[in-house]
């Protein structure tokens, strides 16, 4: 695996490839999540598999974790290396990314932007746009592989290549769990290990979800209050609980409920002073 720290030296290390490369983008931090997006681009068999590692200042708002987000470039490196599926690695400082004021900003409409994450922090998508968008530039990826624990995310960055008429292909990698069914993230290293067995209750609540909802529950109020309400009493800042249509995180209607393979069952909230998402599809 070859290590490239500015851009032209990974377009150097492009150069000696004919295919495009399959594109990984993460901030690092890395857990066996990240391996099997890396595992899922190297089995297209298309070009070199480029991991990218840079902790993006942009979609961190003022009071979040940007200056203790764990940062584990070495041990990172070894576990690619060891994993065998990445051909270049790409981590760049602030500096190489963003060498000026980055005044030029993606913004993500309103309507897909401002719900759920984005509600709850402003920015964060224009942040994450701007980056990946960025990354895309210096990659020239044909494909690109995300995972879906970050489903709204997902949804942004397809939508972005779409509307921008960007050739490549956004595919998408089932979220990794522990057996307990937490998913796995990179924050949940500032979990203690009590907070990790409690963690456990969100995969737990959208499970249930999920199977009321096959049983034929169909008042979606009523279901993301009680699971709300279970979260609040254990402990947990709730930032949301919410059942949305999975072709654009709407607001359910009649037929969506008929068929609930339409359907997403998000979460959002704060265990002691830990953010943690998480998603399930219904």
């Amino acid at each position: 695996m070859q290590v490239v720290n500015t851009v032209e030296a990974l377009r150097e290390a492009l150069q000696a490839h004919d295919k495009g490369p399959v594109f990984v983008p993460t901030m690092g931090s890395l857990h066996d999540g990240h391996l099997a997006l890396a595992q899922q681009a190297r089995a297209l068999q298309a070009g070199p598999v480029v991991t990218s590692i840079f902790v993006n200042r942009l979609q961190f708002g003022p009071n979040e974790d940007f200056d203790r987000y764990p940062r584990t470039l070495d041990d990172d490196a070894d576990r690619l290396r060891q994993a065998g599926t990445v051909d270049i690695l790409f981590a760049p400082d602030e500096q190489v990314l963003y060498p000026e004021p980055q005044t030029y900003r993606v913004r993500v409409p309103a309507h897909l932007g401002d719900i759920l994450e984005g509600e709850f922090r402003p920015g964060f998508f224009e942040g994450v746009c701007t980056v990946v968008l960025k990354l895309f530039a210096c990659v020239q990826p044909q494909a690109a592989v995300f995972g879906k624990k970050d489903y709204q995310q997902l949804m942004v960055v397809r939508n972005m290549c779409r509307q921008f008429l960007l050739p490549i292909q956004i595919l998408a990698q089932d979220t990794v769990r522990e057996t307990s069914g937490l998913a796995l993230s990179s924050r949940n290293r500032y979990l203690t290990p009590a907070q990790l067995k409690e963690a456990t209750r969100l995969y737990a609540g959208l499970h249930g979800l999920q199977q009321q909802m096959m049983a034929g529950a169909t008042d979606i109020l009523a279901l993301e209050n009680a699971m709300y309400a279970d979260l609040e009493r254990h402990g947990w800042h709730v930032d949301y609980v919410a059942i949305r249509r999975r072709a654009d995180l709407q607001a359910p209607l009649a037929d969506d409920l008929a068929e609930s393979d339409r359907l997403v069952a998000l979460v959002a909230a704060r265990l002691g002073g830990t953010r943690l998402i998480d998603n399930l599809e219904l």
